[in-house]
C-alpha cells in the first residue's frame, strides 16, 4: 500500500511540474544583462526578449546591471528565487573572470543551471584610428620598439577579453598596459579619441564601429574569417598560429528551476535562432544563433572556465 502511496504521490508531483512548466510563464520574467546598454549581451537580450514574449505570452525585460566584468549581474541572479522568472545572459566573460575574483559570492557551476545558447562568435583586434597601425604584424613592431607605452582595453580585469589580450601578448612576447571598463562602448570612444591604443571586442560590439571608421580592425580570433567581416584576416593568417578565443552569450538560471522550464525555455530560444529576421540581425554583426542542449552547454562552460584557468596561470596572473 505505502508503494503504491508513494507512487501515486510521485505520479501527482510529475503532473503538478508538468502543468507548471506548461503554463510558465504567469508573469513578466526578468533577463539580467551583466554589461551596459549597447554591449553584445544587451543587444543580443534586446534581440530575443520580444520573440519569447510573442512566443511564451508574458513579456522578458532586460535589466541591465553592468560592473566587475559581468560579476555584479551574475551575484544578483545566484541569489534570486529558481523560480523560472530571474535569468542570466552569461558572457565568456565571466566563465574567463571567476578565475581571477577569488572572493566572489557564486560559483557558475554549483550555483546556476544552464538554459540554452543564445550565440557565438568572434572577438576582433583592433587599433585606434589615431595610430599608424594596420596590421598585426606593425602593432607588434609598434610595441616592441616602445615596451610597456602602448595601453590596451578590456570590460574588466580576468575577463574574456583581457586573457584574450593576455594569449595574443604571450604569443607575440609584447608588453602593453592594461585598462579595464565597465563596458565595451566607453572603451571604443576613449579608443577613437586615441586615449587607447588597441582592444578586443566581439564582433558585435565593434563591426559596426569598424565599418564607420572609428576604430581599424587588425583581425579576428576564430579559425576562419567571418562571413560578416570577410575583409578581416584570422590572427592566425596574420602570424599567431593556433589563435583561436570565442565570445558566447548564453541563458542561465540560479540553481534549481525546474527541468520542464528549462526544456521550454531551450526549445523556445532554438526556435527563434532559426527566425530569419533574427539570423538576419546576428549575421550583420558577426554573431551565430546555437542549438544546444542544457545539458551540453554546460559541459561547454566547464571546458571554459578551465581553458581561461590555463592561460592565466601560464601567464601568472594572479586572483584579486
Amino acid at each position: 500500500m505505502k508503494a503504491v502511496l508513494s507512487l501515486c504521490i510521485a505520479s501527482l508531483s510529475l503532473l503538478a511540474a508538468t502543468a507548471f512548466a506548461q503554463n510558465y510563464p504567469t508573469r513578466p520574467v526578468r533577463i539580467v544583462a551583466p554589461f551596459p546598454p549597447g554591449s553584445s549581451a544587451d543587444v543580443t537580450g534586446r534581440l530575443f526578449a520580444p520573440k519569447l514574449a510573442e512566443l511564451l505570452g508574458q513579456q522578458f525585460i532586460v535589466d541591465n546591471r553592468a560592473g566587475a566584468s559581468g560579476n555584479i549581474g551574475a551575484e544578483a541572479v545566484a541569489h534570486s528565487a529558481p523560480d523560472g522568472y530571474t535569468h542570466l545572459i552569461e558572457p565568456s566573460a565571466i566563465a574567463a573572470s571567476v578565475t581571477l575574483y577569488k572572493n566572489l559570492s557564486f560559483n557558475l557551476e554549483r550555483d546556476f543551471d544552464p538554459v540554452a545558447m543564445l550565440t557565438t562568435n568572434a572577438y576582433v583586434l583592433v587599433a585606434s584610428p589615431k595610430q599608424q597601425i594596420k596590421t598585426l604584424k606593425e602593432l607588434v613592431a609598434l610595441a616592441k620598439a616602445n615596451p610597456g607605452k602602448l595601453n590596451f582595453a578590456s570590460t574588466g580585469t580576468g575577463g574574456g577579453i583581457h586573457l584574450t589580450t593576455v594569449m595574443l601578448m604571450m604569443g607575440t612576447g609584447i608588453d602593453m598596459v592594461h585598462v579595464p571598463y565597465k563596458g565595451g562602448l566607453a572603451a571604443v570612444a576613449d579608443l577613437y579619441n586615441g586615449q587607447i591604443d588597441v582592444m578586443f571586442a566581439s564582433t558585435q560590439t565593434l563591426l559596426p564601429q569598424v565599418k564607420s571608421g572609428r576604430a581599424r580592425a587588425l583581425g579576428i580570433t576564430t579559425t576562419v574569417r567571418s562571413p560578416a567581416a570577410p575583409d578581416i584576416p584570422t590572427l592566425i593568417e596574420a602570424g599567431l598560429p593556433g589563435f583561436e578565443s570565442i565570445a558566447w552569450l548564453a541563458l542561465v538560471a540560479p540553481k534549481g528551476v525546474p527541468r520542464d522550464i528549462i526544456a521550454r525555455l531551450n526549445t523556445t530560444i532554438a526556435r527563434i535562432g532559426q527566425m530569419p529576421d533574427i539570423i538576419g540581425h546576428l549575421a550583420a554583426l558577426g554573431a551565430d544563433p546555437q542549438d544546444i542542449t542544457p545539458a551540453q552547454l554546460g559541459t561547454f562552460i566547464k571546458d571554459e572556465i578551465a581553458k581561461w584557468g590555463k592561460v592565466a596561470a601560464t601567464a601568472g596572473l594572479k586572483p584579486e
